[in-house]
């Protein structure tokens, strides 16, 4: 089986969420099992320097974005077995993030076009052919209409992974010619025609062979008015070859008994440890060293979609609590003035980190007790596996796959990894708080279960990779 995994990110190299953990941690997992996939990129000069050195040049050519000729280098190196491929071209890629720029559009069309025309010069012929997100999801239409009459491309199959319905690639009609020297073979109803405009997503969804995405609630809920972003339709009308997969974390990454960033290693065996990390956070975000008081931690972009607003709107309620709150990220404006504001309020008692910190982050699902998400929706999320994977327990909203990875608490059997909240409102959210709450601190033989059963929880690569894996060979073999 040769798979060829295309992604506008991927960690270790340089991610911004879920997306760059997936194509960091499932490629390496398939390798494992057997098959020859490999995992192409586009080449950021923002590239760690430990990598760029180890990059080997493997060809160079021209790819036409309409009418213009843009250079394309490949690069290549090898990381835990798995071959990189990596597209330069500075003018599109000499940039100091990944996304956000106006010419976002027309940079991933080349980069689509560059990973369809570097297949027969690397010489490796892929049987499926996976893209993500709207980012790459024109290369299954590119396949069809624009490079059909290629016949070593005509066997491969693709599947196109949604890891977030927010963003589709939506463009004027005009990119076909200008970004794509096509016509208008592939712009219909049942193509990349989105009332008037091209949409790179909707055009992906039709034209790939199978279409995945990162939960099985996820894939229910974006066939609906409220979750489909405007294709809920387009996805009902591909019903028979939609599929929802948990996504997996990395184990070799999120691991309380090997984390280097972590102050003291612990397991499920002895958890000793996860104390005297509860400790060190508590210190190094300035808050008091107590080890009774229950430390609430979020880490997390600071957009409403992600619920922050839901917890400022009861902040000055939570303050009466006995707590600690600690939250780390960086997003709207008006949440971080927000949070700087109750970091000034209640020094002893709130810390908000404006930043991205990595390190810090793993010592917060160490060292938390309870870790807060109630998002509007949810594709998979990561972070709760994270948290459950360290023994701090998730607070969700059951959306997505938030739904699907916390097992709700049940005080009459003593089953469950968290709580959870079903009705979306600041009200709602607070009484779960507060049950969980109750819990830590009346029945704390009931926490230490619980936590165990978080501790216990798999969601390793391993089961998830094996799906992924039925899908390609059924694809392939149909």
């Amino acid at each position: 089986m040769k798979v060829l995994f295309a992604s506008a990110e991927c960690a270790p190299f340089y991610k911004t969420g879920g997306l760059g953990d997936v194509a960091g941690a499932l490629p390496k997992v398939l390798k494992k099992q057997g098959v020859d996939i490999r995992v192409v990129l586009p080449f950021y000069t923002s590239l760690p320097q430990k990598y760029k050195d180890q990059l080997e040049d493997v060809c160079q050519f021209e790819v036409k974005v309409g009418w213009r000729n843009q250079f394309c280098g490949i690069k290549k190196l090898e990381n835990d077995g798995v071959v990189y491929y990596f597209i330069d071209n500075l003018y599109y890629f000499d940039r100091p993030g990944i996304y956000g720029f106006d010419d976002d559009g027309e940079r991933f069309a080349f980069f689509s076009q560059a990973v369809i025309e570097m297949l027969e010069k690397i010489d490796f012929i892929p049987d499926v052919l996976h893209v993500n997100d709207y980012h790459t999801a024109m290369i299954p239409v590119l396949l069809k209409d624009k490079y059909g009459w290629i016949e070593k491309y005509q066997s491969i199959k693709t599947m196109l992974t949604i890891h977030n319905m927010q963003f589709q690639g939506i463009f004027d009609q005009l990119v076909l010619s200008d970004w794509f020297d096509i016509g208008y073979n592939a712009f219909h109803m049942n193509g990349l025609e989105f009332y008037g405009n091209v949409n790179f997503l909707k055009g992906g969804i039709y034209y790939s062979d199978i279409v995945t995405t990162v939960s099985p609630t996820y894939a229910d809920e974006i066939q609906t008015d409220e979750f489909g972003m405007g294709l809920d339709g387009v996805l009902r009308d591909n019903n028979y070859k939609i599929k929802g997969i948990l996504n997996g974390i990395d184990y070799d990454v999120f691991d309380p008994e090997a984390d280097e960033h972590v102050a003291e290693h612990f397991s499920i065996e002895d958890p000793s440890g996860k104390l005297i990390n509860k400790t060190v956070l508590q210190e190094k975000v300035g808050l008091p060293v107590n080890e009774e008081i229950p430390v609430v931690a979020m880490v997390s972009r600071l957009t409403e979609q992600k619920g922050v607003h839901l917890l400022i709107e009861k902040m000055e309620e939570l303050m009466n609590r006995e707590l600690q709150i600690i939250i780390l990220g960086t997003g709207e404006s008006h949440l971080e003035d927000a949070c700087k504001h109750y970091n000034w309020a209640y020094p002893e008692k709130f810390k908000a980190i404006i930043d991205f910190d990595v390190e810090l982050a793993q010592l917060i699902y160490a060292g938390s007790d309870m870790f807060i998400m109630p998002s509007a929706f949810e594709p998979c999320g990561l972070s709760q596996l994270n948290s459950l994977r360290y023994g701090t327990l998730p607070i969700v909203h059951e959306t997505g796959g938030l739904k699907d990875t916390v097992d709700p608490y049940n005080a009459y059997t003593g089953e469950g990894t968290g709580f959870s909240f079903s009705g979306y409102s600041s009200q709602i959210m607070l009484e779960t708080i507060d049950r969980a709450l109750n819990t830590y601190y009346e029945y704390p033989k009931q926490w230490k279960k619980l936590v165990r059963q978080a501790m216990q929880k798999d969601f390793s690569w391993e089961k998830s990779s094996r799906i992924y894996l039925d899908c390609y060979r059924q694809i392939t073999e149909s």
